[in-house]
């Protein structure tokens, strides 16, 4: 096939999905903005449903927007959310004829000499592509992440639909501006289509964690990797939900180990990992107990400038000792502009929600009475009411992954029921911080990686 016609074969692709997506959630616009025209509410049950049905008959990349969204609090309105966060992100796996193809495509005709062992029926199928195990020639067993066909035509036409999700919010309720909050949805979303990207924030990690055995890596295979096609070593272990009618001390070693999968990187490094999705999590076990949990997944993986892992512990220590100015540099650092008293008050809500855990030097849950689907929502619902009068507020690029992380990680202690002093936990991993040795850190870790320092 020539350039020629392998470029008007992907403009063909991606015209196609644009018109499918298009008209789909458009459909669903027309109907919202006509229920709104004639005065009636278009933030109902129905519309969400509706919304929820388009986006789920697509599937794909879209799924994984969508359900991403649905994750950041407040970004759409609750009712949507709720719906979006039922879409289950599985594509139609690939055939065992089109999964040969696919290998051939990524490591030649010779590809499965390459393997002693490789099962054409995929393990576990997600919105990008699927997973195959397999076993190397040296022996050692394998997850073969495998990108399905044309994802970048899919992803570039589902991300141009984006802002119709947050157009419709911004229509019916204008109190958080949205702009910045796509922007980074987008360039996550795109990242995660480069699988060599993907093995460098894998290598990232292996460094970060090297002293942290309550979470593992897998090790990679370099020479059975490409842009589309990423192999790595296969870690045995169990969903993290298969864990919740165990002892509370299990429950706690495993919440632990999640704890300092999320917050070390973080606070050493500046690099968060952004997707809190449970299939990205197994536990493993010594000795028949839990001893900790494996790390699966580092597509969306979030490099930050060590000044704002400053603003992350002055927020913190600004809350904790009452010091106001404190908390507004903070907040500055973070990248909110125009910051009046009011709100300064509204973005604590949040912060006293978030950090609540943080704070206080107890045993204790990560919070009483709520499901881990309604983490976060009813703080979420009180700063939109306490900006109404004041917004709209724009919500810096930087904050929409470590909001969305923290809400997930949440999630999984809920999940848990895990009983911790999350102060004392968190006191571990920011002694004798300061921002230069963040920066001197993450800057060897990511030449390590072989990955760009940040700005």
């Amino acid at each position: 096939m020539s350039d020629r016609d392998s470029e008007a074969n992907r403009f063909s692709a991606r015209a196609a999905r644009y018109a499918r997506v298009g008209a789909n959630v458009g459909g669903v616009a027309a109907r919202i903005a006509g229920t709104r025209l004639f005065g009636l509410e278009g933030r109902n049950l129905s519309n969400a449903e509706a919304l929820a049905k388009a986006l789920g008959g697509l599937k794909g990349p879209i799924m994984k927007v969508a359900q991403l969204v649905a994750t950041i609090p407040d970004v759409v309105p609750p009712e949507y959310a709720e719906e979006l966060q039922k879409l289950q992100s599985q594509a139609p796996p690939m055939g065992a004829a089109f999964v040969k193809r696919r290998m051939m495509a990524e490591l030649g005709a010779g590809w499965r000499e390459r393997f002693a062992e490789f099962e054409l029926k995929p393990a576990a199928a997600a919105s990008l592509g699927q997973v195959h195990r397999a076993r190397t020639l040296g022996g050692a067993d394998v997850a073969c992440k495998l990108q399905y066909p044309d994802m970048e035509s899919a992803v570039e036409a589902d991300i141009s639909q984006l802002d119709i999700l947050f157009a419709l919010h911004r229509r019916m309720d204008p109190v958080i501006d949205t702009s910045e909050i796509a922007k980074e949805i987008g360039a996550r979303v795109r990242e995660e289509l480069d699988y060599l990207r993907e093995a460098k924030h894998v290598a990232l990690y292996d460094a970060i964690l090297s002293d942290t055995p309550e979470v593992r890596v897998p090790a990679l295979e370099p020479t059975l990797s490409t842009k589309r096609l990423l192999t790595m070593h296969w870690l045995e272990g169990d969903r993290i939900l298969d864990h919740k009618q165990d002892g509370q001390d299990a429950r706690n070693r495993i919440s632990t180990a999640m704890f300092k999968a999320w917050w070390r990187p973080f606070s050493h490094h500046g690099v968060i990992h952004g997707d809190p999705h449970l299939g990205n999590y197994t536990v493993f076990s010594e000795e028949g107990a839990p001893a900790g949990i494996n790390l699966l997944d580092y597509g969306c993986i979030r490099i930050f400038p060590p000044s704002f892992v400053g603003g992350v512990v002055d927020l913190y220590r600004g809350l904790l000792e009452g010091d106001e100015a404190r908390v507004v540099q903070a907040y500055e650092v973070w990248g909110f502009q125009g910051l009046t008293r009011h709100l300064v008050d509204t973005l604590n809500i949040w912060a006293r929600f978030i950090y609540g855990p943080l704070l206080e030097d107890r045993t204790r849950r990560i919070a009483e009475d709520v499901s881990p689907a309604e983490y976060g929502r009813r703080q979420a619902f009180e700063v939109h009411q306490a900006l109404k009068a004041k917004g709209p507020v724009k919500v810096p690029r930087e904050f929409v992954f470590m909001d969305r992380a923290a809400i997930g990680l949440g999630g999984v202690f809920l999940h848990l029921d895990a009983e911790l002093n999350f102060h004392r936990l968190f006191e571990a991993e920011i002694a004798d911080f300061s921002v230069q040795r963040v920066a001197e850190a993450q800057a060897a870790a990511l030449r390590a990686a072989g990955l760009a320092a940040t700005a």
